[in-house]
């Protein structure tokens, strides 16, 4: 509660749309996961994969990854296209690897 009163007061202040910094930590919470991290690596390199190519090449459970993917599409991460009965799975935006590549060079530093 005492984090939304201060949003609100630096929203006076600076004119901050706190609807559009509410989606950014939505879309963050949903990052911060290693699991969803991989998929969005991997979705980097193949930019479309369906779900058995995910889960096979991550080594765990079908649901589990199907669980992963439903979250970050539903954040608005990846979107989906189906192709006969596979559903393939894509970044809705490339910004989003630069986010990964960021996280990596801080690691290394």
């Amino acid at each position: 509660m005492q984090k939304l009163k201060a949003l609100k007061k630096m929203s006076k202040q600076k004119k901050l749309d706190i609807a559009r910094l509410e989606l950014a930590a939505s879309r963050l919470r949903a990052l911060a996961h290693p699991m969803r991290i991989a998929i969005i690596d991997m979705l980097t390199s193949t930019p479309k994969m369906n779900v058995t190519e995910i889960y096979e090449k991550l080594g765990i459970e079908q649901a589990a990854a199907s669980h992963h993917l439903n979250i970050l599409k539903n954040k608005g991460i990846l979107v989906s296209k189906r192709d006969g009965k596979k559903i393939y799975y894509s970044l809705k935006n490339d910004a989003l690897t630069q986010i990964v590549d960021c996280l990596d060079r801080c690691d290394s530093h």
